[in-house]
């Protein structure tokens, strides 16, 4: 007995050291959200425990040195299934032959920038980035973006790559959902992983709606709708959703800085679902492509749905009901995607 599991521990050691390495890119990958991602993904917690790892490190040219230092840290971690890290700041060696993409990077809002003016300059960004992915990249990659604003530039970067199939683009609601989830936890006093199915629908934007009518909080061994085990409605349709909404700024507030662990967990999360699936029983949030879906949602637009994922293929999660108060924010979200996505074309036909 010993002989024959010692046999299949070497057949399953042999296949691992045998599998093909996939290629990940990570975009702004000097930035402070990257530094935070990089070593989940080198080390196998979003791709597999199994899986080789090819790093693609992209950012624009002055960052190359700072990029540098990351490939040491990287190197120095000494890490088994990173086979290779490539930096770089040409999108021809960035995009080429990817199974997966992270854009995280973007150009982030100024003092005194108006908000046409971070569409116009993103715009150009994804623009460039969708026909990196369009010309070098696999059909097959699945695309994350992050960089903000992330639906609308999702949109941009998957309009600008037409031979690659919508459905493998998403972006970033993820924090927002696991933000959601933790205020829930905290209030009721359990751990986050006892709330399940909450929702994130629309932007990733001070709009978005944050909906816990149909999430389940599981308790002392019993599942309780959210409302009831909460049991505070003003709290869960006033402050609660306040709170998600401008979780980001009150970051910012309290460390000067953005987001960077949480969102670089988020990051992991997700992709880590695209490549493995959903559990049994649950959804989570991603912004998606919308095409005749059946919430009233406009089409064209990426707006974050609950999902279901198998085979890495996403399925929005149907016949939820929804009451005149959700009716009132989703289309709220969705009016701010419209006017987004309207002002972002005119700058992509220019």
């Amino acid at each position: 007995m010993l002989t024959l599991l010692s046999a299949m521990y070497l057949v399953v050691r042999t296949a691992s050291a045998q599998a093909e390495p996939i290629r990940v890119l990570v975009t702004g990958a000097a930035g402070q959200i990257a530094y935070s991602l990089l070593y989940s993904i080198a080390k196998g917690d979003v791709f597999g425990k199994d899986q080789p790892i090819i790093l693609v490190l992209l950012d624009i040219t002055p960052m190359l040195p700072v990029l540098d230092g990351v490939v040491m840290e990287l190197q120095d971690c000494a890490l088994p299934l990173l086979r290779e890290v490539i930096p770089t700041d040409k999108v021809e060696v960035g995009f080429k032959d990817l199974d997966a993409a992270i854009l995280v990077g973007s150009m982030p809002r100024k003092e005194g920038m108006e908000r046409k003016d971070l569409l116009k300059a993103n715009v150009a960004i994804f623009k460039t980035q969708g026909e990196a992915l369009e010309k070098y990249a696999k059909k097959t990659v699945k695309v994350l973006v992050v960089g903000n604003p992330a639906n609308t530039n999702c949109l941009i970067a998957s309009k600008s790559a037409p031979s690659i199939p919508k459905e493998n683009f998403s972006c970033l609601t993820r924090l927002d959902h696991n933000r959601a989830r933790s205020q829930v936890a905290m209030r009721v006093g359990v751990p986050s992983d006892s709330v399940k199915n909450v929702t994130i629908w629309g932007n990733h934007s001070s709009t978005q709606y944050p909906d816990v009518h149909h999430a389940i909080v599981t308790r002392n061994g019993k599942e309780i709708a959210a409302f009831d085990a909460v049991n505070d409605e003003s709290w869960l349709k006033g402050d609660f959703i306040s709170t998600v909404q401008q979780r980001g700024a009150a970051v910012i507030k309290a460390r000067k800085l953005s987001s960077a662990m949480s969102a670089a967990k988020a990051i992991c999360d997700h992709m880590r679902d695209i490549w493995f699936g959903t559990p049994d029983g649950e959804w989570v949030s991603m912004g998606i492509y919308s095409s005749g879906n059946s919430y009233g949602v406009p089409d064209d637009l990426m707006y974050s749905f609950p999902v279901k994922i198998k085979n890495k293929s996403w399925k929005v999660v149907d016949g939820l009901s929804i009451n005149d108060f959700s009716r009132g924010k989703m289309d709220a979200t969705a009016a701010e995607l419209v006017e987004e996505r309207d002002t972002a074309l005119t700058f992509l036909s220019a």
